[in-house]
């Protein structure tokens, strides 16, 4: 990306993307590791190095296969793998517990590649008294406030979280918060009732053949996480293998087919976020809604949710100008781009800190 200025006169271009997905024996190493039951001390030791390198790898490929030199780059922005995150946990012999955990060694990227590495971004906001999470709600604060329209940027990765920037509004009015799962739980299903042959549902093709069960659906949304007020944050601790686990065995019991409950999984994600909508957003509306991230391409999901807001108009945020898959990436290249100017990059109104820190630290 080349970014000029900082702040609100920053100006961005991405120049080139490429997505490099974590080898297939890799994937499932680090997977391991977002579970407590099944990471190790050692594990966790080493497999922050393993990704260090590999991101540095990465790097470098997408600088060569894009056609650009190392020593036109200046700075490297990584986010890292959150392994585990704990923004609400109990006091532990009198201290503060909360905390979020990324991997991904940073001195290894900055040392491999001889490029400054920014990263780290989420634990000064923690240690400010924040969830260290959202992050994404300065960026959209940054490159696409309005004068005149209310508008949510919503992201359906693993988790779902929204962005909500009223008409005119200050920083301190921007609301952000995680809505709940996202595709976590419809991987999840997918890839138990396929035996592991499909990892997710391509297009929704799976859920559109089945029936949501409205009784699991029901005790679905009970669960108490959709009922928290914001600031608030979630991850696979919380939605993750148990919850699904939880899930499979209701949908036997109830004699769901694997559409069936595939659809119902679906439905969650759809109802999470509209709930949010209704429940936890101003009265004053929403004018345009836009999503990013992987549920973007589940064509099911996308009609279900534009049923469900109508006549509230839903896009794909590539129409901004930026595709989705590059965005957040584009993110750690603008936090990366703030920190080294040691400008503020959280919005305490998201993340529930308690004043406005600079994000990340710098690896040489």
């Amino acid at each position: 990306m080349e970014i000029t200025g900082f702040g609100l006169d920053t100006k961005l271009q991405v120049l080139s993307f490429k997505n490099f997905p974590y080898p297939s024996l890799l994937r499932e190493k680090v997977f391991k590791l977002f579970v407590p039951e099944t990471s190790e001390v050692d594990e966790i030791c080493q497999m922050n190095f393993v990704l260090g390198e590999f991101f540095a790898e990465c790097a470098l490929r997408l600088v060569e296969e894009s056609g650009f030199s190392l020593d036109s780059i200046d700075l490297i922005g990584s986010h890292g793998q959150t392994i585990y995150h704990s923004p609400s946990s109990p006091s532990i012999c009198g201290y503060e517990s909360r905390s979020t955990l990324q991997i991904g060694e940073p001195t290894i990227i900055a040392q491999r590649t001889g490029i400054p590495t920014v990263a780290d971004f989420r634990k000064a906001d923690v240690a400010a008294g924040g969830e260290g999470a959202p992050l994404m709600p300065y960026f959209d604060y940054v490159l696409h406030r309005d004068k005149e329209r209310s508008k949510v940027f919503q992201n359906i990765g693993g988790i779902a979280n929204l962005t909500y920037l009223p008409s005119g509004c200050s920083a301190d009015e921007v609301i952000a918060f995680d809505t709940g799962p996202g595709n976590v739980l419809i991987d999840a299903v997918v890839k138990h009732l396929t035996g592991g042959t499909l990892n997710y549902d391509e297009e929704g093709r799976l859920a559109a053949a089945g029936a949501v069960s409205k009784k699991l659906l029901k005790e679905l949304l009970s669960h108490p996480y959709f009922r928290r007020r914001s600031p608030k944050t979630t991850g696979r601790e919380v939605f993750g293998d148990t919850f699904a686990a939880k899930f499979l065995f209701r949908a036997e019991e109830l004699g769901l087919k694997l559409e069936d409950a595939i659809a119902t999984a679906t439905a969650l994600t759809v109802e999470s976020i509209a709930g949010a909508y209704e429940d936890l957003l101003p009265i004053r509306g929403i004018d345009e809604i836009y999503v990013s991230g992987g549920g973007a391409k589940n064509r099911f999901l996308m009609e279900s949710l534009r049923r469900r807001v109508y006549p509230t108009p839903v896009s794909e945020y590539n129409l901004l100008g930026i595709h989705s898959e590059e965005k957040e990436s584009a993110l750690m290249a603008v936090l990366a781009n703030e920190h080294v100017f040691d400008n503020p990059s959280n919005l305490p109104a998201a993340t529930g800190a308690k004043h406005a820190v600079v994000l990340g630290q710098l690896y040489t």
